[in-house]
């Protein structure tokens, strides 16, 4: 059967066999992560050994197009594309992972966090907070360490000033989040706060979402924090939900 395969397809379909199977197992990866067939660690490990897989795909691929064997090249030049794209994909991922801190739990306002009262904060949220090999970090208690990495990775994370009552900005809040097809827990617009649940599209993780309205001068001002139920790094995506909302949300 190998022999029959080989003398069929050549290097060109070894290739293709490598680098679209590399996407299917990542499919059925985030699908049975996202059911928890088995623990998120093991499906984002898994996507380590795919990309090599890809890589080795993308590599036969470019050998089999350099042979220059006309009834290959078209399969060759797929398995390129493929294997191209998909270990391009978590070559970008490796690149967010490693550009950001190996935190979970972002807010606009550092010093004073809005705090669930519906959904559950994660009891080791602050258990592995880095101290990025800094002197004197490590001495520091958890949290002080959060508030540093978080303003020092995201400045740009900032309240959103609206010129409605605080009540009116939760139900702009709600909304938004509905349009985003987060999952409201709780909305409270006389109290000022929202709860919601976000969920990623590729392991299907999910994150928890506070919304807080308080008075101000000009109307009220609205905090935003978002927080991973699992792992310890987010790849930046709490920070770039929060900074998309609250950049939506001053525009509405």
């Amino acid at each position: 059967m190998v022999k029959g395969f080989h003398a069929k397809y050549g290097l060109a379909g070894w290739a293709l066999l490598l680098s679209g199977g590399a996407i299917v197992a990542a499919l059925i990866d985030a699908l049975g992560t996202a059911n928890g067939w088995w623990p998120f660690g093991a499906g984002l490990k898994a996507l380590r050994y795919l990309f090599f897989i890809s890589l080795a795909g993308l590599v036969l691929g470019i050998v089999a197009r350099v042979r220059r064997k006309e009834r290959h090249n078209m399969v060759a030049a797929v398995a390129i594309l493929l294997g191209l794209a998909f270990s391009g994909y978590l070559l970008s991922l490796y690149r967010s992972a490693t550009s950001v801190p190996a935190i979970h739990d972002v807010s606009t306002d550092l010093k004073d966090p809005p705090a669930f009262v519906t959904l559950s904060l994660r009891k080791d949220n602050l258990d592995a907070i880095p101290d990025e090999g800094r002197p004197g970090w490590k001495a520091l208690p958890p949290i002080e360490r959060w508030r540093a990495l978080v303003g020092e990775a995201y400045p740009n994370l900032k309240p959103v000033q609206l010129a409605v009552p605080p009540a009116e900005a939760i139900k702009k809040a709600e909304a938004l989040a509905r349009d985003n097809g987060w999952v409201i827990a709780s909305s409270d617009p006389q109290a000022g706060h929202l709860e919601a649940t976000a969920t990623t599209r590729f392991f299907r993780f999910k994150d928890d979402v506070i919304v807080r309205a308080r008075p101000d001068a000009a109307g009220s001002i609205v905090d935003v924090r978002s927080v991973s139920r699992v792992g310890r790094s987010d790849l930046g995506m709490n920070a770039k939900r929060v900074r998309k909302f609250t950049r939506d949300l001053a525009k509405g």
